[in-house]
């Protein structure tokens, strides 16, 4: 789908927009810089350097560009009965003292924040974009995934264990893409899209399905802020599974180990699942009984007008998403229902708390030596820490997207806009401008999901992040909604 923008003028980011973002982080209380402890403990920390020695495996980095904080990197080998892929993970566990001031301050954040003026990492930069960073060139210890993949794509063993690595290049999204359409990415890296396709496969087999929402993101370059709406490309699906391949080998160690952390969501319930068929079937793209789940999303066409309703409508069937420590007794549900198996986050401990845990957790189940006590005291500390720190990010990333579309429209109240209406709920809909990428709500007056239709900017707020929209044909307003414009967009991660 080609990328909408909208520019917001450079005076007016630095302006209005650039107060009403700096005053959401202060009533948020989003921290600027780090406790003096924690910068003087991250200065000093040192890991302890493993014996086993992977440097001579060409491990690349693959993440969007201009990243620094790289978590992972891969390298994917022919077998004589498939394939074997290695994914290394930084060993952000080696710095950071359980209990001191780094751990301390990581499980105040919990994540990395990504907001449009500001980047709030979880851990100090001379850590999480230096010295745990897997950066080219450079010699790192890592946690490195091992698993075997047969050549239909299934996975029949895995393991994990702290390695030296050198990651050969730091490659990008875009870049590498082109360089795969071009027929000139090298042989490794066109083992990717590869093993990519078949763990979809696997994927789908298993009932599962990764919804592939359009990326909603705020970017800000020397002429002004701007929202970008796209698709992902291929090789970041493809690249997802070898996480999603990680995480899931996790998940079955720790549940043979009876010791962890899971990443579970329930599955839906069928009442959910004949609302889901009514819906999609309402905007014209029905769901054949026959047809699984997963391959029904991969089937839709993203340039279609009702698309959007579909996927909305997708991501808000799998619900309950949550993290289940256990120790002794698995749990009864173990399952994250979106991926339709179990499964684990340990494959980015630069930017999320709970996976230092995870790989220490497998790291010493793989070695058969016990668990540091650190990590299995305080498992039934996580759930918590992971939900407050995903509902923060969600809220003020929300707001944050509100005030930016606040400011796309100030200007352009009493224009009339085309847009694509996603969802109808009551006397109240939600539309999608085209030019600026704006989601909004307005009054549903006859709407219908997947069509298009023309709306009048009847107000915007960039202080408070409001808009209001009316139908083209209504006349020109004299008050000002206080709904925030994406307080439904959806957010959300597995």
């Amino acid at each position: 789908m080609p990328t909408r923008r909208a520019h917001l003028s450079p005076q007016t980011a630095h302006g209005q927009l650039a107060a009403a973002l700096a005053a959401l982080r202060e009533a948020n209380a989003i921290p600027d810089g780090f406790p003096e402890d924690a910068v003087a403990e991250a200065a000093a920390a040192q890991t302890t350097v493993p014996d086993l020695d992977l440097r001579d495996i060409p491990f690349v980095t693959l993440d969007p560009p201009g990243s620094q904080d790289l978590d992972q990197a891969f390298h994917i080998e022919r077998s004589e009965t498939g394939f074997v892929v290695r994914y290394a993970i930084a060993d952000l566990p080696g710095f950071v003292a359980p209990g001191g001031a780094l751990d301390r301050e990581a499980r105040e954040r919990g994540q990395t924040l990504y907001l449009p003026d500001a980047r709030v990492p979880l851990h100090p930069p001379e850590l999480s974009e230096g010295r745990a960073s897997l950066l080219p060139g450079e010699d790192r210890v890592a946690y490195v995934w091992t698993v075997e993949v047969d050549a239909a794509g299934a996975d029949h063993s895995g393991r994990v264990e702290r390695a030296q690595v050198r990651s050969r290049a730091q490659l990008d999204y875009p870049a590498a893409q082109a360089d795969l359409d071009a027929g000139a990415a090298d042989e490794m890296l066109q083992l990717l899209p590869e093993v990519g396709k078949l763990r979809i496969a696997q994927e789908r087999a298993r009932g599962g399905a990764s919804l592939n929402m359009p990326d909603e993101e705020v970017v800000r370059d020397p002429d002004g802020y701007r929202i970008v709406r796209r698709y992902a490309l291929p090789i970041e699906e493809w690249n997802a599974q070898l996480s999603l391949l990680a995480g899931i080998t996790a998940g079955r160690m720790m549940l043979e180990a009876r010791v962890g952390i899971l990443r579970t969501m329930p599955a839906p319930d069928d009442d959910a699942l004949a609302s889901f068929r009514t819906k999609v079937a309402a905007l014209g793209h029905p769901w054949p009984r026959d047809l699984a789940y997963g391959e029904y999303l991969e089937r839709l066409d993203e340039h279609s007008p009702t698309t959007p309703g579909v996927l909305q409508a997708a991501a808000t069937l799998f619900r309950g998403a949550d993290y289940t420590p256990f120790d002794g007794t698995p749990p009864e549900q173990p399952l994250q229902a979106a991926i339709a198996a179990p499964y684990a986050h340990v494959t980015a401990p630069l930017r999320r708390l709970v996976d230092r845990w995870g790989l220490v957790i497998c790291a010493a189940i793989c070695a058969g030596e016990p668990i540091p006590s650190w990590a299995r005291e305080s498992l039934d500390e996580l759930p918590s820490l992971m939900r407050s720190s995903n509902q923060r990010a969600g809220q003020i990333g929300a707001a944050a997207i509100d005030r930016v579309e606040a400011a796309l429209l100030r200007d352009r109240v009493g224009e009339v806009l085309s847009a694509v209406v996603v969802e109808v709920r009551g006397e109240r809909a939600r539309v999608q401008l085209d030019d600026p990428a704006v989601t909004a709500q307005v009054s549903a007056s006859g709407f219908t999901a997947g069509t298009r239709v023309d709306v009048r900017v009847a107000a915007a707020d960039v202080a408070s992040g409001t808009v209001q929209l009316e139908p083209a044909e209504a006349p020109e307003p004299s008050v000002t909604d206080t709904t925030p414009s994406s307080a439904t967009t959806h957010r959300a991660s597995a």
